[in-house]
């Protein structure tokens, strides 16, 4: 049995467990609106890095970390009305935004392009909501065909390389209903000029985007939350 399968197969603390003799965990306490979460995640994002990783594709654990821009999806998305739609996360990383839209009440898939991010992220919402959601290994440069589309799409940061800019615009096309809507938040990363771009060239457009700052310590950022439907 592989490593995947065998975390496949544990829930609540024998994941944490599995997880913790992974890495070296912490846990994080979260206030999104009316709600107080915990999250468990790796106590030093560094320690994760595979220099087999980068060689291959220039991957680095982003996931590890709990970026602002996912605490500001997490706060739009806990405000939506899930009754049941679908919605497919983006690179869930530690999992707060998919937690919030469980709240919500929407039909969740977590997406990531690492593992441990998906069991991480089981654990959290199981340890926060009492459930888990549907999660699935997902390469934005092979996008599954069988994955299906959603009602809302959402990504939090995700537009730190250049190249995102075109697939992440792609993947939101490939997953979104006709009638669907997506949310993107971002501080302002490198590939958000292209992303705009390449948005109308994949028939979608822009609404309204809400602008939020979020200060914590020497973390100062201003997170746009831009709005994507259909043209």
């Amino acid at each position: 049995m592989s490593v995947r399968e065998s975390l496949e197969a544990l829930h609540d603390a024998a994941l944490d467990e599995a997880l913790a003799r992974r890495f070296a965990t912490a846990t994080e306490d979260v206030t999104v609106g009316a709600h107080a979460w915990t999250l468990l995640k790796p106590s030093n994002a560094d320690h994760l890095i595979s220099e087999a990783d980068y060689v291959m594709d220039e991957r680095l654990p982003y996931w590890a970390d709990l970026w602002p821009s996912a605490r500001i999806l997490a706060s739009t998305i806990v405000r939506e009305r899930g009754a049941g739609r679908r919605l497919l996360e983006l690179g869930c990383g530690l999992g707060l935004p998919t937690i919030a839209a469980m709240q919500a009440g929407f039909d969740v898939t977590a997406t990531d392009y690492y593992d441990d991010a998906l069991h991480v992220t089981r654990g959290n919402v199981k340890r926060n909501l009492g459930r888990e959601p549907h999660v699935r290994l997902v390469n934005w440069r092979e996008w599954p065909d069988d994955l299906g589309q959603f009602d809302v799409v959402i990504a939090a940061d995700v537009l730190y390389e250049k190249e995102y800019a075109l697939l992440v615009a792609e993947c939101i096309a490939r997953a979104l209903k006709p009638d669907g809507v997506a949310f993107v938040a971002d501080p302002g990363r490198l590939a958000l000029p292209q992303f705009r771009e390449h948005v109308a060239h994949v028939g979608l457009a822009f609404g309204e985007p809400t602008v939020e700052r979020y200060e914590a310590g020497a973390i100062k950022q201003e997170i746009q939350v831009m709005r994507l439907v259909w043209l």
